[in-house]
């Protein structure tokens, strides 16, 4: 497993740096498309080519918690000094920005703009800009996002993860390969309950009006992922021929966008979709997916890094991620609507807006770090 030395009694894994990477470049493109606003998400040139470069891009969170699993599990620290470490790193940085956004609207009647400019940088926020809609959001955040902050969806998750690693974590120490394989395939049989219950029953294996815990809740959700990024980096050898990875990932990789691209035109075909509905085939937990995130994970698993300043590269981009993360949808409508305005075809102006986001987001991250630690708890 190639490794390099960054600081003393610290290595970096080269290859997770770049999944880390790539999940951030497919997330920031995700929200491109997302910005695109409800005019233009009604014209045809959106639906081919936003839908195109939308579903290509729904690896992004699968990829970033197989980098958790691959990286954390087993935990090594007890369960004070993992949560001591991990969860400051994120809650602080979390609360700064969830703040931020969400008195962004009040400020901006503070400084007695029109209310219209709020959709200059979040597109399907409303105009609001009272001090009561904004104190409202304010105390919501412990329980939930706000459409101003709405990629702090990931966050919740992630803490939820990290509290629950040192658990799973007991278990994964002592687990055999074997066990490892039967709880995979219990929790791969989960990712199909969206489908079963929108096309066969609601009420599936024990759910009903008064119980939403089935039967294979308990194997079902993102800790499929992180057993699964534990696993792969762990049983699969460091180098596999690149012929046999191609025979089955590229095949495997296009049926799952082809599922995942004609699923989601179909329910966006229909008028008057709920946001369910709309959403079904972009699930994050199915199996499309997990056939779309497995042949990219593998493949950046089986490369060689011989360039010391790419490898760098990778590591203070992977270091960035979260604050990215956090930080990008305050640049996100400007640096579309930048790009929007550009003479080009549809495809290159989204690719273009996403490389833009990215670079101006990393260029934001990396100098508040250089602030040192001040600069860590702002923006992780």
């Amino acid at each position: 497993m190639e490794k390099y030395a960054t600081a003393p009694h610290k290595e970096r894994i080269v290859w997770l740096d770049l999944v880390k990477v790539m999940a951030i470049f497919m997330m920031i493109a995700v929200h491109c498309t997302d910005n695109v606003t409800p005019e233009q998400r009604s014209e045809p040139w959106y639906l081919l080519w936003g839908s195109l470069y939308g579903t290509f891009m729904r690896p992004a969170i699968p990829l970033f918690v197989m980098a958790t699993g691959a990286l954390l599990l087993p935990v090594k620290q007890n369960i004070t000094a993992f949560y001591s470490r991990r969860m400051g790193r994120i809650v602080v940085p979390f609360l700064v920005w969830s703040l931020l956004y969400n008195l962004f609207p009040w400020v901006t009647g503070l400084l007695g703009l029109n209310p219209e400019v709020v959709h200059d940088f979040f597109v399907w926020a409303p105009a609001d800009q009272s001090w009561t809609e904004t104190w409202k959001r304010i105390l919501m955040i412990p329980l939930n996002f706000s459409p101003f902050a709405i990629q702090m969806w990931y966050v919740y998750l992630l803490i939820g993860l990290y509290l629950y690693l040192p658990f799973f974590s007991a278990w994964v120490k002592q687990a055999s390969l074997r066990e490892q394989q039967i709880f995979l395939s219990l929790w791969f049989i989960s990712l199909f309950i969206p489908y079963l219950r929108e096309f066969l029953s609601r009420d599936l294996w024990g759910t009903c009006s008064w119980n939403e815990f089935g039967l294979l809740y308990y194997f079902a959700g993102f800790n499929g992922y992180l057993l699964l990024g534990y696993y792969l980096k762990n049983n699969i050898p460091p180098h596999i021929s690149w012929k046999k990875l191609a025979l089955w990932g590229l095949p495997l990789f296009a049926v799952g966008y082809g599922i995942t691209y004609c699923g989601f035109q179909t329910m966006t075909a229909v008028p008057g979709q709920s946001a369910e509905r709309v959403e079904l085939f972009f699930t994050y937990c199915s199996p499309n997916v997990l056939m779309m995130t497995l042949p990219i994970f593998l493949a950046a698993k089986n490369l060689t890094f011989h360039s010391t300043t790419l490898t760098r590269i990778l590591a203070n981009l992977s270091t960035c991620t979260l604050g990215i993360w956090m930080t990008h949808y305050l640049f996100l409508g400007p640096c579309f609507d930048l790009v929007d305005a550009l003479p080009l075809h549809t495809m290159c102006k989204l690719i273009l807006s996403t490389l833009l986001l990215l670079g101006v987001t990393w260029a934001f991250v990396a100098l508040v770090r250089k602030a040192g630690k001040a600069g860590r708890w702002i923006v992780g």
